[in-house]
């Protein structure tokens, strides 16, 4: 248990929280080159991410944000804020939460989920851009793949899922409720539990 005054996340973490960076204020999202939302405050979190980009090289040259959001939320977006700086669009679409959990100097496993709003709604941000300027061919949408017919869960549910801290079937099930009428996507969620858990924690 932490004692007072202690901290349990990292020091960079706590930078990042205490004094946020590239936080969005008094912008209007038509301002901007390319906005992305992802979240829902029904259910938690929700993230906006705005880029402004240089278009004769293809490089972002800002990033504006805000969120509703705990700490972890708001240090991941911070400094991913700053990551994507002189990115090419290409590699910010790439950046995935391993590596803003890496640049904070590590995330707890329960809170590693919080890191994955943000790169989400970048990514929006980027699609949003090629849209904006006639570029649709260059969009590029995730693909969705339904595991358990039954309770309609999909691959990206196991995988927020598992983000958020379930690591057996039994785990996911709690969480999703997948597998509880017919079971027979047990041996392909467990499959993806797995795989999940090896990108995102190594393991």
């Amino acid at each position: 248990m932490l004692q007072p005054g202690e901290w349990a996340y990292t020091d960079k973490l706590k930078e990042h929280f205490e004094s946020p960076k590239n936080i969005m204020q008094g912008n209007s999202p038509d301002d901007f080159d390319g906005v992305g939302m992802e979240g829902n405050l029904q259910c938690g979190d929700q993230m906006l991410v705005a880029i402004m980009v240089d278009k004769d090289k293809e490089v972002i040259s800002d990033c504006k944000w805000k969120t509703y959001g705990c700490a972890s939320a708001i240090a991941s977006t911070s400094i991913l804020s700053e990551m994507v700086k002189g990115m090419t669009l290409d590699q910010a679409f790439n950046v995935s939460p391993k590596d803003v959990a890496r640049e904070l100097g590590g995330l707890p496993d329960n809170k590693i989920h919080c890191s994955v709003l943000g790169d989400k709604a970048l990514r929006s941000a980027i699609n949003n851009y090629y849209v904006r300027n006639g570029m649709e061919d260059r969009v590029k949408k995730e693909q969705v793949k339904i595991v358990c017919q039954c309770m309609n869960v999909t691959d990206h549910d196991i995988e927020d899922a598992v983000l958020e801290g379930a690591r057996t079937y039994y785990e996911l099930q709690e969480r999703t409720k997948l597998g509880t009428v017919c079971g027979q996507c047990k041996d392909e969620a467990e499959s993806l539990v797995n795989k999940f858990k090896h990108i995102h924690f190594g393991l």
